[in-house]
């Protein structure tokens, strides 16, 4: 279905376009836009609330600024929905998240608007500190620098680093916070309440315009006015927040709050603020979801719903004939309750990730023993090894792609301690139409390299119960269990649990010539690719691994022992991977063997959904019956046939 932009939208294909509309007309231009966007989500899919509730905000900074040559960095590129569609690529914003089309994120490949590429979060001021650098040092004085960062984003360490560091610089930087109290799920922590207390501050807010008019009355007071005026306006801010301002502190001008949604308002202060040098930070107060009342209501399940009726709001769901197997998150989720209930010593920690990982599942059972710490992947993983050192068993649950973030945590504070640690990584493999940003690819390889990791990667929802069970008996240690976005194979997954022996696999079927060895989900691949190639005469064997460290040692024995032909399979970068493992232990035992890997190649997936991408990277079922067909024999009755 072909969407139709309003009529002021439709003939604004650049910002340049934007400009040469009057102040007045900004408002039916963020209508239009915001109306787009809610028109094609609707249809196509994809992020939502975040890019709504922006809408002004990113209508008067291009009208204010003069992108591409002033920089505009966004934080977390799911808000930057209006920023795609006013800067060249309104007409194909159908595309959006679409297997070839254009990337949900800001891509610098992808436009020139898009300074700096963007899928995790808290990077913004950092990357738009080191542009206003670099602009100091050409000479380039007249280049703004704007860093958009949402409040969730500024809980993490990054964000902090940053602004520690642009306060020293006086570089012409200005930090917009967009403050709406969500990421994807409500934020927490101290920041929040600081934050909320400057939103509510009657006096403050009541006095905030007439302050500006005293504090410009008094610069005229002479040439040393600028830094009594900078002393009196603190003061006043300070005593009226009954509490220093937490980003004076950090040598930023304080701006705000102000209403995120009045976008003339936005438009003119960004203006004044382009001719204030130094670091600036202004307050945006928005409602996540604006415009759309059910997303105002509830944000979360409005921050990327699928797709939808925009007239209803009825969100759009196939309603299946039969039962369907669980999602693996929500196998984590509820399996983590049943596992709490039966140990105290098991505690839940997420960083910001409570509703996409499931773990909101516990933290409504057990409040006192689930933990949101934030966007904070750092202090995720060393709070989880504070637990451990006093007796705890902590399942930290962290997107793979996530984990990358907190890699010397894992080594430094965990696996060279032998704590009991339990990393659960969901979205581990290739994730879907995040893309690059978001894939899960090289936690195999940067897990199975660290000391006294267990890594493991459940086949199924049974197998993920298990190795969770089994990662919570006494002196286990550090232990990883990896496993994918999206739905599982078993619709009776609640089994029983059963404990398993680390760092051993299993036969799935017998066979000859051939053995495919797959690590995780990818198994059920190759179940599938065995008996399609079963009915075709080639009857390969297939191991799971379930172990990438340690690894089955007798199990590889037994398959170089008979197999001359290995097609190893696995949802993870190549380079390093379980296919890697395999002939590193076939090298290292003097066997002979033609290894076959099949995974992820060694370049960045785009987005895309997970099918096809299989299928791009060449590990799907109809590759894995390729690839046995390639080196295999065919047998007739009795006989082999070439």
């Amino acid at each position: 279905m072909q969407v139709k932009a309003g009529p002021l939208l439709s003939t604004i294909n650049y910002p340049a376009d934007l400009k040469q509309y009057s102040e007045e007309d900004l408002v039916q231009i963020s209508q239009e836009l915001r109306q787009y966007i809610i028109d094609i989500v609707s249809v196509n899919g994809g992020h939502f609330g975040a890019s709504l509730g922006v809408v002004e905000l990113t209508v008067a900074l291009h009208y204010a600024l003069n992108t591409p040559y002033d920089k505009v960095v966004w934080d977390v590129g799911h808000q930057a929905y209006g920023h795609k569609i006013l800067t060249g690529r309104r007409d194909l914003f159908h595309t959006n998240r679409v297997y070839k089309g254009i990337s949900g994120f800001p891509k610098i490949s992808e436009s020139e608007y898009d300074t700096f590429g963007v899928g995790h979060s808290s990077t913004s001021i950092s990357a738009a500190l080191g542009m206003a650098v670099a602009s100091q040092l050409k000479g380039e004085t007249d280049r703004q620098h704007v860093a958009i960062i949402g409040d969730g984003a500024m809980t993490a360490g990054l964000a902090f680093e940053g602004l520690n560091h642009a306060g020293i610089e006086n570089s012409n930087v200005l930090v917009i916070l967009n403050d709406n109290c969500m990421s994807i799920d409500p934020n927490v922590g101290a920041l929040k309440e600081y934050l909320t207390s400057i939103t509510i501050s009657k006096s403050y807010n009541r006095f905030r315009d007439d302050i500006s008019t005293v504090l410009a009355g008094l610069s005229k007071l002479g040439p040393n006015a600028h830094k009594y005026v900078k002393k009196i306006e603190k003061s006043i801010k300070g005593t009226l927040l009954k509490q220093s301002n937490l980003f004076e502190a950090l040598n930023f001008r304080y701006f705000g709050p102000v209403d995120g949604h009045d976008v003339k308002r936005l438009a003119q202060t960004i203006k004044d603020l382009s001719a204030i040098p130094g670091p600036k930070l202004l307050h945006c107060v928005t409602v996540k979801g604006k415009g759309f009342a059910l997303a105002e209501k509830d944000q979360t399940k409005w921050h990327a719903p699928g797709l939808f009726d925009k007239i209803t709001g009825e969100i759009k769901k196939s309603i299946p004939d039969k039962p369907q197997p669980p999602k693996y998150q929500d196998v984590f989720g509820h399996t983590m309750v049943e596992l709490a209930e039966a140990n105290a010593k098991i505690v839940g920690i997420t960083p910001a990730m409570p509703s996409g990982s499931s773990l909101n599942i516990m933290m409504k059972a057990m409040p006192k023993r689930a933990f949101d710490v934030g966007i904070a992947e750092q202090h995720a993983v060393t709070f989880s090894a504070g637990l451990a050192t006093q007796g705890l068993v902590p399942f930290c649950n962290i997107y793979s792609s996530f984990m990358q973030r907190a890699y010397d945590q894992v080594i430094h504070d965990v696996a060279i301690q032998k704590l009991n640690v339990v990393f659960c990584l969901d979205r581990a493999g290739l994730a879907g139409a995040d893309g690059a940003t978001h894939h899960g690819a090289y936690d195999i390889s940067y897990m199975r390299c660290i000391p006294n990791l267990i890594v493991s990667s459940p086949m199924n929802e049974e197998e993920l119960r298990n190795l969770m069970y089994t990662a919570q008996q006494d002196n286990i240690g550090p232990f990883v269990i990896r496993y994918p976005r999206g739905n599982g194979v078993m619709p009776d997954w609640k089994r029983p649990f059963k404990a398993l022996e680390i760092g051993k696999g299993r036969k799935i079927s017998d066979g000859e010539e051939v053995a495919i060895l797959t690590l995780g989900h990818v198994g059920n691949f190759a179940v599938e690719a065995t008996a399609e190639l079963n009915s075709e005469g080639l009857y390969p064997a297939h191991y799971d691994m379930r172990f990438v460290k340690p690894l089955d040692e007798q199990m590889l024995h037994e398959v170089f022992s008979k197999f001359k032909q290995v097609i190893t399979v696995e949802d993870g970068s190549l380079p390093g991977g379980m296919g890697s493992a395999v002939i590193e232990f076939m090298a290292d035992h003097q066997y002979s063997a033609n290894v076959v890997r099949l995974g992820i190649p060694d370049q960045f997936i785009e987005h895309g959904e997970q099918p096809e991408l299989w299928a791009e990277c060449g590990y799907d079922k109809d590759a894995i019956v390729s690839a046995v067909k390639k080196v295999g024999t065919k047998r007739v009755t009795n006989t082999l046939v070439g």
